[in-house]
């Protein structure tokens, strides 16, 4: 059997979204390297993926490994909460709000949580979002959105 539980799950879950984004992205136009379609940089993205994970799993059968502890439901509500959170907040309120609270839920959900590190990484987190996303690459994103007069 397995010798490292980690590396072989975490495998099959490379190689499930890997494949999952291959398969779906075969319904669209690959094109070429110079002139890409909608399905290549899934597809090229998806491989690469499935291959890592396909190594992980090997991997898992020949090192040892530590075995997988204890599953935490409060990490895992926390984070799912605050990409809800996320998705639902960004358009309305906009980017000033969205992210920070994305960080500082997705950061509590961490045993190693400390405030004075996470309102510094939300802060410039959402700084360089708003600079590359917003401004240099025109993503039509409200820094502040229009619940707040934006």
């Amino acid at each position: 059997m397995t010798r490292n539980p980690k590396d072989f799950w975490t495998g099959l879950l490379y190689i499930f979204f890997g494949a999952s984004a291959v398969i779906i992205a075969r319904d669209y136009g690959m094109g070429t390297a110079f002139r890409m379609g909608p399905a290549y940089f899934p597809s090229i993205l998806g491989a690469v993926l499935a291959v890592i994970g396909a190594i992980s799993v090997i991997r898992s059968f020949i090192t040892h490994g530590t075995p997988i502890s204890a599953f935490s439901l409060k990490g895992l509500a926390l984070v799912t909460l605050s990409v809800v959170a996320f998705g639902f907040l960004v358009r309305g309120a906009g980017l000033v709000v969205a992210l920070p609270l994305l960080v500082i839920t997705s950061a509590y959900a961490s045993t190693r949580f400390r405030w004075r590190i996470t309102l510094m990484m939300a802060a410039g987190l959402t700084i360089f979002c708003a600079l590359v996303f917003v401004k240099g690459l025109g993503i039509p994103l409200p820094i502040i959105g229009p619940w707040l007069g934006g």
